[in-house]
């Protein structure tokens, strides 16, 4: 009995072991299928109960990034980061993939290294190409049957295409639609419309994928008329070319107008300064000129024969004082004295007597 009684609380014992050791935390709540458009952010949650030691996140088999209970996540690449979450009773990673790829589509999966410790999610990368159609306004004559093409180019996966007329639905069986894809693993699709419009009506070709908010759509006026709807159009057509060329042809000539203003400014302005030079150059041959007769009068020959009149003296003869009588005696010098050299060479005047300002006559006695 006491052996039936210890091997029934081995199981609780071993689970309780089991717990304190940290093997019986599980995954909470796994990551969830995500659909983004080509490059958007993808963004992934994986919950686990408190006591897990290590979580790896998994593309298509291939880890992309470790989060380490004691160390937090380490990440390889740029395009694979996390952001945490805890409370008492979990923890949350949430894998975030920037930039998506078209070739990123495929598993995601959140892995706690047991068994059964793993739970994967589904990644689609779509991408949003171009959608149009040739021509924005269409004129067609009443009972006529007309074909409108839509074409949608570069999409992944292929979209759906539908058509609209005035905000009603058209039914599928009035156009055709055709799929192709290309080597650049993107998809190309084709949709004509056949009708025969009674009225004016606005035509809508949609395109839409999942990834995508709302649809894409392009528009066509479908207008139908008669001759004299045809020639108003015709004259509102030539009339919007008259006014486009009027305005160019207008630009055009107030460019030419400020060119032929600069010109003449210019001309003007080269005019005035020809005008001083040829003052200049006048007035410096003529100032050679004057020289040029001026020194020919100076080098002319002198007139020995002429001899000029000197002016009557006009001022007020001086009063002339009269003088004692000059001595007519004349100092010999004694042969004794000598003489100096610089006397030897004319003889001296004695001033001892006064000069008489009368003519004087001198003579010399050898």
């Amino acid at each position: 009995m006491e052996r039936f009684q210890k091997f029934i609380l081995l199981p609780f014992i071993l689970a309780a072991s089991l717990t304190g050791l940290g093997f019986c935390y599980s995954i909470l709540n796994g990551p969830t299928n995500a659909t983004v458009l080509a490059g958007s952010e993808a963004r992934f949650n994986c919950t686990v109960a408190n006591g897990w030691a290590i979580l790896i996140w998994l593309l298509n088999t291939n880890p992309v990034l470790t989060v380490i209970n004691s160390h937090g996540p380490i990440e390889t690449s740029d395009r694979f980061t996390s952001q945490s979450y805890n409370n008492s009773q979990s923890f949350t990673s949430e894998l975030i993939i920037h930039n998506t790829q078209l070739n990123d589509s495929g598993r995601i999966e959140c892995s706690i290294q047991k068994i059964d410790g793993s739970s994967f999610a589904f990644l689609s990368v779509q991408v949003n190409g171009t959608l149009l159609i040739k021509n924005s306004t269409l004129i067609v004559k009443e009972n006529t049957t007309v074909e409108i093409v839509c074409e949608a180019l570069g999409w992944a996966p292929a979209p759906e295409i539908t058509w609209m007329t005035n905000d009603s639905l058209i039914d599928k069986s009035r156009y055709v639609t055709q799929q192709s894809q290309g080597s650049n693993s993107l998809y190309n699709a084709l949709s004509v419309l056949t009708l025969t419009p009674m009225d004016t009506e606005i035509l809508t070709c949609l395109a839409d994928i999942e990834a995508l908010p709302s649809p894409q759509n392009a528009t066509i006026a479908v207008i139908v008329g008669n001759s004299t709807l045809e020639n108003n159009y015709s004259e509102d057509s030539t009339s919007t070319w008259v006014i486009v060329l009027a305005v160019v042809f207008s630009i055009v000539g107030f460019i030419l107008l400020i060119i032929l203003i600069w010109v003449v400014v210019r001309c003007c302005c080269l005019k005035k300064g020809s005008t001083y030079e040829n003052e200049v150059r006048k007035i410096s041959v003529k100032k050679k000129t004057d020289d040029r007769l001026g020194s020919r009068q100076r080098s002319g020959s002198e007139n020995q024969g002429y001899v000029p009149e000197e002016p009557p003296y006009t001022g007020q003869i001086p009063t002339v004082v009269s003088l004692p009588p000059m001595s007519t005696k004349f100092t010999v010098p004694r042969p004794d004295l000598h003489t100096s050299s610089a006397s030897k060479g004319r003889p001296q005047r004695h001033t001892d007597y006064p000069i008489n300002p009368k003519k004087i006559r001198n003579v010399t006695h050898v």
